[in-house]
């Protein structure tokens, strides 16, 4: 499975993007990480296949929605209000089977998007 995100850009402080990621195949357990300048690569938001359980960091709750649409092979995140401290690569990953639960580790995933740059100036 191949993944493609997209929607990345730069914004002001308080706006809003929303990032995709465009699965080539069947998806499992999905999530977006971003990882900053310097600093190691972090979870920001886990969704189940279904969409009925999710996962968010403290860092972006209230302020960033993550949803999926497996009709399409496509995985949302939704960011609003953003901050300088969400300047970051965006990458969405995906499971290649089914889990129990959802995680935020990293090493649950197996598929990897290119990454997509976000840049929230102040």
């Amino acid at each position: 499975v191949q993944l493609q995100a997209s929607g990345g850009g730069f914004v002001q402080a308080g706006g809003s993007l929303r990032l995709s990621c465009a699965a080539s195949g069947r998806t499992f357990m999905m999530g977006w990480f971003r990882q900053a300048p310097g600093k190691e690569r972090e979870s920001v938001a886990v969704i189940s296949r279904s969409g009925g359980s999710t996962y968010y960091a403290d860092s972006v709750k209230g302020r960033f929605t993550i949803s999926r649409d497996n009709g399409e092979n496509t995985m949302y995140l939704q960011m609003n209000s953003l901050k300088p401290e969400d300047t970051a690569v965006y990458y969405c990953a995906s499971s290649k089977k089914v889990v129990a639960g959802i995680s935020p580790d990293e090493y649950a995933y197996d598929y990897w998007g290119q990454g997509t740059l976000v840049t929230v100036s102040s």
